[in-house]
């Protein structure tokens, strides 16, 4: 089933960063249990901090062991070695918009964008926008600008995702939103943006704020990395697809086709 609530088709990822960068193993078990709830794709953070993560190793390694998902560097990396991850993963690549313009082919273009110039450029240039927002009036104004800039550069806005992206603390059991954090919005962190509570409250506040067009979707930090991924896929995302507001299987095989965009003439298709 291909669910929408509201404006579109609810697009969903993750990320897969943990305490332990080195182990791969556990990183294709956290890409694995991801692509289990159909997940648009799942990201892997090499920027300042994460020295001990190199993405694309590690990204490289989960291809091979995931079919559908999409593998998203949030790195700068080179541009063969990520056309080397695309044409690995067959057209599940994603590419980090820190080179304004640059050309890497075929992967879908993700950038980080709030405010200022970052908004301006991801708006020219990407295909996903990630943004941190603790309210829906918040995400809204900022899709609403970035679609407003897209069109200025002579882009299709449809042709923009924005995804809210959150941490997400959801805890050792199911529990109310604690103050702050449930339907009024989450709470506001030196990280970003932060929810803590249940799973089921996280699908509604998931499904309040996309129904009403403040966000094309959401790219949710699990504050514990196997704990709260397990809780988001078997409750939060089961939750929205028994309700069928979420996909329960891919339809095609490339992160182009999970996110609706277009193919380019000539982009590698998995037989």
């Amino acid at each position: 089933m291909t669910g929408s609530y509201g404006r579109g088709l609810l697009h969903l990822a993750a990320a897969v960063d943990q305490a332990d960068g080195s182990d791969a193993e556990r990183h294709v078990e956290l890409a694995r249990l991801a692509e289990s709830g159909a997940l648009d794709f799942v990201t892997l953070d090499g920027r300042s901090g994460r020295a001990e993560t190199d993405p694309l190793a590690v990204l490289s390694r989960i291809a091979p062991a995931t079919r559908r998902i999409g593998l998203v560097p949030l790195a700068a990396v080179p541009q063969t070695a990520l056309a080397d991850l695309d044409r690995v993963s067959r057209g599940r690549a994603g590419w980090w918009s820190e080179t304004p313009g640059a050309s890497h082919g075929h992967p879908v273009r993700v950038a980080d964008a709030t405010e200022g110039p970052a908004l301006r450029t991801a708006a020219r240039h990407a295909d996903v926008v990630l943004v941190r927002a603790a309210s829906p009036a918040q995400a809204a104004a900022v899709r609403d600008e970035l679609r407003s800039r897209a069109r200025e550069s002579g882009r299709e806005p449809d042709a923009l995702r924005v995804l809210v992206s959150l941490l997400v603390d959801l805890g050792d059991g199911e529990r109310a939103a604690e103050p702050g954090h449930g339907g009024g919005g989450p709470r506001q962190t030196v990280r970003g943006p932060l929810y803590r509570g249940g799973p089921v409250d996280l699908a509604e506040l998931i499904a309040g704020w996309h129904g009403e067009g403040a966000a094309d979707g959401f790219h949710l930090v699990p504050a514990e990395p196997r704990r709260d991924l397990e809780r988001l896929v078997n409750g939060t995302v089961a939750l929205l697809q028994h309700r069928g507001l979420f996909r329960t299987f891919y339809p095609g095989t490339t992160l182009r086709e999970h996110l609706g965009l277009a193919r380019p003439a000539g982009q590698l298709a998995a037989p």
